[in-house]
C-alpha cells in the first residue's frame, strides 16, 4: 500500500521507552486519493510512538462503500526496506508487483511482500467488490535484512475456536488460555526478519479471553468495531493501544457488541529507521537516492535507469505515481 500524502512527513522512528499500563494512539484521518477518496484512519507512525515491535505503519479503512468511493484504486509505487501486510475482513484487492507476483488479497488470508533492496506493486479493488473493509501495514526491516531481495508470501490461517471466540493468527505465534480444557495453540509457517506477531480477533458479546504473549515483545490492539477492554481499560473504536514489554498475558472481553479486532506486536526493533513517503531508510542521503532512482525508473526526471531498483512492470498498467517533492531541508526527527 502507499502512503499517498503530497506532503508526507519526515520521521525518524525508534522505538520509545516501555512504560506501565495501556497508552491509547489516536488515529488520523488520511485520504488515500483524490476528491473522492477512500478515507484510512491512521494510528502508526505518530510523535507519540512510532514503533510497535517492528511494525512501522498502519492504515485501517472501511467499511467503504466502492461505490461511491471508487475503493482502492492505487497505481504502481515503490518501497524499500519493509514488509507490507494486508489484510482483509470484506473485500478483495488485486496485488501485482515488479517481482512477477500476482495475487489476489481476500478476507482472512495474508498476503505478505517483502520490499528488500527495492519493489514496486499496485493494488485495486476488485469490481466485484462493493463494500472494501481491511487494513494494511508495513513492517521495517533489521539492517541485516533490508537489502535482501524482493519477494511475496501468501498464508491463510486455521482460526482457533471456542465459546464466542475466533483467533487467526497470521504472522508469529500465539496460545488462548482456557480455563477449561487444552490450551489453543496456532502458529504461522511465513518467516520474518524479526519476531513477530499479527493476528484477527473476533469476540461475541460478553466474552473474555486470555492470550499469552512473549514478555520481551511490545504489543497493540486495534479495535475496529464493538465493545472491548484491554485488561481493565476501555478501548476506543478505531484506537490502538499499546502494551509494554513485560506483559505475559493479555486480556480482552467484550461488552454488548461483538468485536473485531487485531493484536500485533514483535520484539523491539532497537535500530533508528527514516520513513519518508514509501520509503525505509536509515539517513536522508539513502531516501533521497531511492526517489532519484524511481523518478528516473519512471521518466518523471533525468537520471541513470540502469540499476532497475524497483523492477519492471507490465506496461498495459495505469501510469506509475511520482514522488512527492522533497522537503526544502534535511530530513531530519520530528521535535
Amino acid at each position: 500500500m502507499s502512503n499517498l500524502e503530497v506532503a508526507p512527513d519526515e520521521m525518524v522512528c525508534g522505538s520509545a521507552q516501555s512504560h506501565a499500563g495501556v497508552e491509547l494512539l489516536v488515529p488520523r484521518n488520511v485520504p488515500l486519493g483524490g476528491p473522492r477518496a477512500m478515507d484510512v484512519r491512521r494510528t502508526l507512525p505518530q510523535k507519540q510512538r512510532s514503533l510497535v515491535g517492528a511494525w512501522c505503519f498502519l492504515d485501517h479503512f472501511g467499511p467503504d462503500p466502492v461505490g461511491e468511493t471508487g475503493g482502492m484504486a492505487v497505481p504502481r509505487h515503490p518501497h524499500t526496506g519493509l514488509q507490507t501486510v494486508s489484510w482483509l475482513f470484506t473485500g478483495e484487492v488485486e496485488h501485482r508487483d515488479s517481482a512477477g507476483f500476482h495475487a489476489m488479497v481476500r478476507p482472512g488470508e495474508l498476503n505478505l511482500m517483502t520490499a528488500g533492496r527495492g519493489i514496486s506493486h499496485s493494488e485495486f479493488s476488485t469490481p466485484e467488490t462493493s463494500v472494501l473493509h481491511g487494513a494494511q501495514l508495513w513492517v521495517a526491516l533489521p539492517d541485516s535484512a533490508r537489502h535482501v531481495s524482493p519477494t511475496f508470501a501468501h498464508h491463510r490461517p486455521e482460526p482457533l475456536t471456542g465459546t464466542g471466540f475466533a483467533v487467526s493468527v497470521f504472522l508469529g505465534s500465539l496460545t488462548v488460555l482456557q480455563d477449561h480444557g487444552a490450551d489453543l495453540h496456532s502458529s504461522s509457517p511465513v518467516a520474518t526478519h524479526t519476531e513477530l506477531l499479527g493476528a484477527e480477533i473476533r469476540l461475541e458479546p460478553h466474552t473474555s479471553i486470555r492470550v499469552a504473549v512473549k514478555a520481551k515483545h511490545e504489543h497493540g490492539v486495534l479495535l475496529d468495531s464493538g465493545t472491548l477492554h484491554v485488561g481493565v481499560d476501555e478501548l476506543p473504536v478505531d484506537h490502538l493501544a499499546y502494551l509494554p514489554t513485560g506483559t505475559q498475558e493479555i486480556t480482552l472481553t467484550s461488552g454488548d457488541q461483538p468485536v473485531l479486532a487485531l493484536l500485533i506486536g514483535g520484539e523491539p526493533l532497537g535500530e533508528q529507521i527514516l520513513m519518508w513517503w514509501n520509503f525505509v531508510g536509515r539517513t536522508h542521503d539513502e531516501v533521497v537516492e531511492y526517489r532519484r532512482q524511481w523518478q528516473a525508473e519512471i521518466g518523471e526526471e533525468p537520471g541513470d535507469t540502469e540499476s532497475k531498483r524497483f523492477g519492471d512492470f507490465p506496461s498495459d498498467t495505469p501510469a506509475p505515481l511520482p514522488a512527492p517533492v522533497l522537503p526544502s531541508v534535511r530530513l531530519r526527527p520530528r521535535d
